[in-house]
Order: C-alpha cells, then sequence, then structure tokens
C-alpha cells in the first residue's frame, strides 16, 4: 500500500526522476512554457511553484536553495529579477496547465505548463453591515401624526383584499 507517499513515480527511478524534473523546472524558468506529458506536468506545477515561491522571499538562504535544485545560474537570475516579481501579489498558482490531446506516437496525453501572465486581484470579503432594528408596529400617535388616511385609501385597500388572488386550478 502506499499510504501518505505523495508523488508520482513515471516510471523511473528515484534518481532518473530528480533529475528530470531539475532539467524540467530549469527549462520551463528559461522559456516559461514547455510542452510535456500530462503526469510529468502536474508534478512539475508543485516544483515550479515552490521555486517562484522562493524567488518571491527574495533572501540570499532561498537564492541558494533555488541554485540547488536549478541547473544553471542564469535561470535563477531570471526567477529572482524577473519571474518572482511578477507575482508578489499573487498568493500562489503560478502556473496553468493546458492539455494538448493526444501525442501521434505513443498516444500519450500531453499538456502545457505555463507561467499565468493574467493580473492577480485579490477578492474582497464582503463584511456585513449591522442594520438598524425597526420596530415592526410604530405607535398609534406616530401613525397619526404622519399622513391623515382619506377615504381613498380606505377604498383601494378594500378592493384589493376583496379581489381573489388564489390560481384556479385545471379540473380534468
Amino acid at each position: 500500500m502506499r499510504h501518505n507517499k505523495s508523488g508520482r513515480r513515471l516510471g523511473r527511478t528515484t534518481s532518473h526522476r530528480i533529475a528530470m524534473f531539475r532539467n524540467m523546472v530549469t527549462s520551463f524558468l528559461n522559456h516559461e512554457r514547455i510542452t510535456t506529458t500530462d503526469a510529468k506536468a502536474k508534478e512539475l506545477r508543485s516544483i515550479a511553484d515552490k521555486m517562484i515561491t522562493l524567488g518571491k522571499r527574495g533572501d540570499l538562504h532561498s537564492m541558494r536553495l533555488a541554485a540547488s535544485y536549478i541547473r544553471e545560474k542564469s535561470v535563477v537570475t531570471k526567477l529572482f529579477t524577473t519571474i518572482a516579481p511578477r507575482y508578489t501579489d499573487r498568493p500562489g498558482g503560478y502556473t496553468r496547465i493546458v492539455k494538448l490531446g493526444l501525442r501521434p506516437g505513443d498516444n500519450a496525453q500531453l499538456s502545457m505548463i505555463e507561467l499565468v501572465e493574467e493580473e492577480f486581484t485579490p477578492k474582497v470579503k464582503k463584511t456585513v453591515a449591522t442594520a438598524k432594528i425597526k420596530p415592526a408596529v410604530k405607535p398609534a400617535s406616530v401613525v397619526a401624526a404622519e399622513a391623515p388616511v382619506t377615504e381613498e385609501d380606505v377604498e383601494t385597500v378594500q378592493t384589493t383584499i376583496e379581489e381573489p388572488t388564489v390560481c384556479e386550478a385545471k379540473a380534468d
């Protein structure tokens, strides 16, 4: 049983899988968009998001952590100078996976993983304003002082009460 074991094995040994994802994340951050299989893209998404989060922190320790995983020094520099500052207001979700269809050779699901480009607007929670509770029944002195009731008002109230508002059901 594989309880509490996260990640896909992808039919590779551990060292091969780690090396493959190091190469993929380096290429992804360099080109900002790559095409790969669906399973690899889903695994790459979490690694790339972690690298961008390190880039957002921007301190020396996070730069060394990113450099220990990313293969090229120029890509680390690009991550910390151009990619990470784009996402300072975004709390996560820096990548998008677009399904492309099936690969002709082996019928594998292809996907394109790319960095999200649109501007992030944080959702503001609406606060419930406390409304003043009005009394249901006004005192008689207030009602009398507001407006005198005319005979026309009484007739319109009586006609609306007398008119039936019940829908008649069809009898079959």
